[in-house]
This record gives structure tokens, sequence and C-alpha cells, in this order.
């Protein structure tokens, strides 16, 4: 991968390692793929990025966090569309793990570009081999509020507990939210990095989760998470406040945004559901698919905190704390479903994920040649 200064990094410790999402984000263009199709004229555009960041590592493990590869397919393909189409739709799946020491290569394929809807294929590839696949569509606003419902907000049935705390002094969400990781990073055995891209906060909802009609009907468990964006969102360093604040309010960042909900979606979300389950020990968990809608953009989805901006030369830009709402519906056969909610401060659902996963117990046994 090419670094800041042009050179080629080929190991992990060349990778750099950003906070701020959209340096995290960052991708490098390569050149285009004109793929001829048989029998016609026509050729399938198809555009190549080269990411120029290292995923986080959850657990401090050689595999990559999911979220960082399904954020950045999006904002790959964001880079393909035209000036108004915005990221709605994207489902995903997880192919196989992803590694730290090398770059992901996104290929975008060019399914379909409509005037109100265009779609995208992206593969991820490591060493060659994809790792990471999706379809992500996008549409214009079509400046139409002729309806519009949704369920009662967190901010209202969690009244007590999400008042309890400001977001910034409820725990830092752990790289691994299991008993025994927190346990060893309290004993100081484990010294927690921090993770990218996001500040996340796991409010505490022990006293809602342990009374005896949740433990008794494990779907209605639920996990609360805060999170703000870290760093400014414009690519250019040199942005004025006054230039960040022109190019939100006309949507120039609306697609970053839906990345940083997204790559929030994922963080410690499979975790929930042996919590859920009263599981403690598991011999293997991993995500299979993850679909995310982004039901609003426009304000719901904006992340920076205006109505506390009061000096043109302020630097660390005050974001919006936003709030997951993550259960489980179902589980069997060594596979469980998490979902959530992803809500704006105002109590506006600006979007639901649905992740489908591999949970075993236990090593399944083999027999015969399988």
């Amino acid at each position: 991968m090419s670094s800041k200064n042009g050179t080629l990094a080929h190991n992990a410790d060349d990778l750099a390692s950003p906070l701020a999402f959209v340096d995290l984000m960052a991708l490098e263009r390569l050149e285009d793929i004109p793929v001829a199709h048989a029998g016609t004229t026509e050729s399938e555009r198809i555009e190549r990025f080269r990411s120029l960041a290292a995923p986080f590592p959850p657990g401090e493990g050689d595999r990559s966090f999911g979220g960082h590869v399904f954020a950045q397919s999006a904002y790959a393909a964001s880079k393909t569309v035209g000036k108004g189409f915005l990221v709605y739709d994207m489902t995903g799946s997880f192919i196989l793990g992803g590694r730290l020491d090398i770059p992901y290569i996104y290929t975008v394929r060019h399914l379909r570009d409509g005037f109100m809807y265009c779609s995208r294929a992206v593969d991820a590839r490591q060493d060659g081999q994809v790792v990471f696949s999706c379809l992500c569509s996008f549409k214009r606003d079509e400046e139409q509020r002729t309806f519009n419902h949704q369920p009662s907000a967190p901010q209202d049935r969690f009244q007590d507990i999400i008042l309890s705390k400001r977001p910034e002094d409820q725990p830092v969400s752990p790289s691994v939210d299991a008993d025994w990781w927190i346990e060893s990073v309290q004993q100081g055995n484990i010294a927690e990095r921090e993770f990218p891209g996001l500040d996340v906060r796991k409010v505490d909802m022990k006293d809602y989760n342990q009374t005896r009609d949740v433990q008794g009907h494990p779907v209605k468990y639920r996990q609360l998470t805060q999170y703000r964006l870290k760093g400014r969102p414009d690519e250019d360093p040199s942005a004025t406040l006054a230039q960040i604040k022109e190019r939100e309010l006309a949507g120039e960042y609306d697609n970053l945004y839906a990345c940083a909900h997204m790559y929030s979606s994922d963080k410690n979300s499979l975790l929930l559901i042996p919590r859920a389950l009263g599981i403690k020990h598991w011999a293997a968990m991993a995500s299979l698919t993850l679909t995310v809608i982004i039901h609003r953009h426009g304000k719901a989805l904006r992340m920076i905190d205006w109505d506390t901006v009061h000096d043109d030369k302020t630097k660390d830009l005050p974001m919006k704390w936003f709030t997951q709402e993550g259960w489980t519906p179902q589980s069997a056969e060594n596979r469980a479903v998490h979902e959530s909610h992803l809500w704006d401060p105002d109590g506006t659902l600006l979007g639901t994920s649905m992740q489908d996963s591999m949970l075993r117990l236990q090593k399944p046994r083999r027999t015969g040649n399988l």
C-alpha cells in the first residue's frame, strides 16, 4: 500500500492506525478495470481502491474488526456514485477473517445507475482472496415527507437509565465484551488499546436485564451503547470551521456519517447474544452476514453538535451522542441473530441492523469424508 510519503508498506508496522474516522476510512484510488461482456460491445466498469489504515484487532488478536471492512466497503462504493446519492441499504457476507498486515483492495462494480436509485457490488480482497462481499444501494432525496412511523425511542423507555450518567461518564465499551476479558483488563493483565474512529460507551443495563421478566425471556434482553465520531469529518485537514459547516449542511459528509453508523453497529454486537442466553463459554463465534438499513439522512444522520460551537477557532469539534439499542430475537442450530436500532439524540430512528452469526458451544464432530 502507499503511505503518505509515497513508499510501499509491506507489514503491519508500516500501516497507519489513525483515531479519526475519516482517516481510518481513507482510500487510495487504483486503476479501473474495464471488463468486456461476450457477444456485446459494452464493457462493465469496475473501480478499485486500496485501504490506507490498519483496522482495529478485537481482543488483541490477529484478525480485524469486521465493522471496518463493512463500513469501508460502503465508503468505497460511495466514491463511485454521483452527487446526491446517499447509501441507504447494504448487505454483506463475511467470507474470511480480515488480516491486519496487508491492506484491503476493494473492487466496486456498477450494477445500476438510475435517476433515483443506483446499486454497487463490492468485493474486498486480501492477497487476492475475497474476504468480504456486499451489495450496496444508494438513492437521492425525493423531498417528500408524506408518512412517518417508528417505535418509541429508548430515550423514553429507558429514560432513568440514560439520564443517570452523561455519555462521556459511561465506561468505554471493551474490546471484547465478555466477563473474562473485562476481569483481565481490571486486573492489569491486559492493556486495552483505544478503539479508533468512534468513542463508544457501554450503558449499564444490569438493573433492567437482571429482572425476572428479562431473565426468563432472552428476547427482552437489551444493551444500549452510546457513540460519537472521533476527529473532524473533512478529508482536508486545513478546512476551516466555516467550510466544514457549509459542507455538512450541503450533505457532503452524509455518506461518511452513514458509514460511521454502520461501523458502530458491529461493535461487540454478537457478544450480546451469550449474555442474553446466560452462556459464559463457547467454542466459536463469527459474523456470517450483516445488513444495515439507513432510514434517515440529513439532520438525523449528521454528527457535529453545532449548537455548542461558539468560537470559530474551535479545534476539537463537539460531536453528538447517538444510541444503539441491541437485542437478540432468535438462536438455533449453532447460529444466532443480533438486531439493533440506531437512534439520534432526539429519538429519531435513523438505522436498523440485522446480523446472522455462527455460535458454537462445542467443536463439531467430523464424520466420514466431510
